[in-house]
């Protein structure tokens, strides 16, 4: 087949992934795909060749992709899970599938986000328990251009009559997970028959016609932007005071000047320069591109949010989700246990609240569970820590998939269909049981407070981070030096102490906001006032500090500008004001609110 592209055509890319039962066919269906576009390294498949017949067995297409990951094994062409081919109208990228977790890892990760599908089914043994599975699969992961292979077809001497059976049956199947293919097309691709070349027996579109025929969904380009923040650098020397934020384009454009908002967090503010290593200066970027850009105001950005403009219509920003889900975890998904869900570049803790259904791959049945066990297929509703930022699966699939992490290895996976509303989060029902079993001490707060002279407090400082760590410490001693009983933990001493056991950096501030709250529960019990300095607090850490230290209120001050912060402090503190002027700001309020009482009975 010649591959040459067409004069004057600006080439196009489309990720495919193969999947099928065990078997069926589907590494020689993309070694022939390979060696009938000539995009098999120069020899390769001469060499392949002779190698079998040194070892007399018969050659198979298959060990093309064996002899590829000999090579990439030694760091050499081409990595084994991704393969490469090309025709006249466009570059393909075939992402081999060989079990439901590599499957997942390869579908869900931002590594490869699959366009279509190609389903082989081996026409001798037919429709299998993995061939409902991959299919349910691919819907729920909202790839709707799958193209079913009937591959094997010598082996029932070409009846056609056994292709039409598994056509009608599997066609049922998918139309009952909401999926009609493009198309089923009978194959041999030890032989090639219909893959690049038809075959005198057969009328219909070859494989290689269908994949040219399939959209690559450039739909994705004019949709709204999201942008999945990865990681924020910024730089020092040479008087650079750049903070590059970067990621990926998953959906839509962003331009120069695009006035954008920030999700969960809320903060706004506007392009101001587009960014690339060695790249010449560019004023936008599309889907599918890696990219950094600058914004106007000096924001403190985390990876894991996802941006988008404001004119579009944003993601959607919860705890609690509806989900489909295909769990793979040895031990099975039980309510009550924390997990790390992955979505985009957000990584958060997450727990199972409620299994709507379990489905039945086979006959899609449902049955009611407490739990979701290894390769169930469930319909279920997760709450996260805080809330995060997605989409549905019918509207933006890339930022609807997530995988579930147990014990650093991937568990299962799925996609966002909804999300539910709540009374109460995991975080109240908590605290409530929390509160049930507290041991309470015969000495009451009012007593505590006029043998102290104060009130207890948590008192946190936030805002730009050294600045509101200088304000924190220099409150701590004022407070001392008037011979109230204050402390000054810093969340740095909560990392290398109580996080010392959290491996996962990603989960360090998650985790040590949680136990700050807990802290600070038991410390303000003791009827002092702790002080702590958490910068660039976002409206979810505030909310969790709270519930966590209830019955005991917070005081929260700030400082620096409230530019793109969409929570309002109980004492703001210019970012110019010395420290004796922001610790005055402080205590005045103390005294206002007569947390500090200057008198005694």
């Amino acid at each position: 087949m010649n591959t040459e592209p067409v004069p004057g055509q600006s080439r196009d890319t489309m990720n495919i992934v193969v999947v099928g039962h065990v078997d069926h066919g589907k590494s020689t269906v993309i070694g022939r795909l390979m060696a009938d576009t000539n995009s098999l390294p120069v020899g390769k498949l001469e060499q392949v060749k002779a190698r079998c017949v040194q070892k007399a067995r018969p050659f198979e297409y298959a060990f093309l992709l064996d002899a590829l990951a000999d090579e990439q094994a030694q760091g050499i062409t081409i990595d084994s899970a991704r393969c490469f081919f090309r025709t006249p109208r466009r570059d393909y990228i075939i992402i081999d599938a060989p079990g439901h977790l590599e499957f997942l890892r390869n579908m869900i990760s931002g590594a490869s986000r699959a366009q279509a599908a190609l389903l082989v089914i081996d026409a001798h043994e037919g429709i299998r328990e993995n061939s409902r599975r991959h299919g349910y699969m691919l819907s729920m992961l909202g790839i709707r251009q799958i193209v079913v292979l009937v591959n094997k077809m010598d082996l029932v001497g070409y009846d056609l009559g056994v292709f039409e059976e598994i056509r009608r049956d599997y066609a049922a199947f998918l139309a009952e997970i909401g999926v009609t293919p493009i198309d089923f097309i009978p194959i041999c691709a030890r032989d090639g028959n219909n893959i690049a070349r038809r075959a005198p027996w057969y009328s219909g579109r070859t494989v290689l016609e269908h994949i040219d025929s399939l959209s690559s969904e450039k739909t994705v380009q004019s949709g709204p932007l999201r942008f999945p923040v990865q990681d924020i650098y910024k730089f020092t020397e040479h008087g650079d005071d750049r903070r590059i934020v970067a990621g990926t384009v998953e959906s839509g454009e962003i331009a120069v000047g695009d006035p954008v908002v920030f999700l969960p967090s809320g903060k706004r503010s506007r392009v101001k320069t587009l960014e690339g290593f060695s790249q010449p200066a560019c004023d936008r970027a599309g889907a599918g591109q890696a990219t950094g850009f600058t914004l106007a105001d000096e924001l403190y950005i985390r990876p894991g949010e996802i941006m988008s403009r404001v004119e579009d219509t944003p993601p959607l920003v919860a705890s609690r989700l509806r989900v489909s889900l295909f769990w793979m975890g040895k031990a099975p998904m039980i309510r009550g246990k924390k997990y790390k869900l992955k979505l985009a570049t957000c990584r958060v803790s997450a727990e199972l609240r409620e299994v709507v259904r379990v489905l039945n791959a086979d006959d899609l049945s449902s049955q009611q569970k407490q739990q979701v066990d290894r390769h169930d297929v469930a319909e279920c509703v997760l709450e996260t820590t805080k809330p995060i930022a997605f989409d549905l699966v019918a509207d933006l699939p890339a930022t609807a998939r997530f995988v579930v992490v147990d014990h650093y290895e991937i568990a299962g996976g799925g996609t966002i269909s909804g999300a539910v509303a709540a009374s109460r989060s995991a975080l109240s029902d908590h605290v409530a049981r929390r509160e049930s079993g507290w041991e309470r001490s015969e000495i009451s707060a009012e007593t505590r407070a006029l043998r102290y002279r104060h009130r207890s407090k948590f008192i946190v400082v936030s805002g730009a981070p050294d600045a509101s760590n200088a304000v924190a410490k220099a409150l701590e001693k004022a407070l001392f030096e008037e011979g109230y009983v204050a402390y000054y933990l810093g969340i740095t001493s909560i990392d290398h102490g109580l996080d010392a056991d959290v491996i996962d950096h990603a989960e360090k501030r998650e985790e040590g906001v949680r136990r700050l709250g807990e802290l600070a529960r038991i410390l303000t019990d003791t009827g002092q006032i702790l002080i702590t300095n958490l910068p660039d607090m976002d409206r979810y850490e505030l909310e969790q500090l709270r519930t966590l230290n209830a019955p005991n209120e917070i005081l929260v001050a700030r400082v620096g500008d409230a530019a793109g912060h969409e929570w309002q402090p109980d004492v703001s503190v210019a970012l110019d004001a010395s420290q004796a002027q922001a610790v005055g700001q402080i205590m005045g309020h103390l005294r206002e609110e007569e947390i500090i009482l200057d008198y005694v009975i």
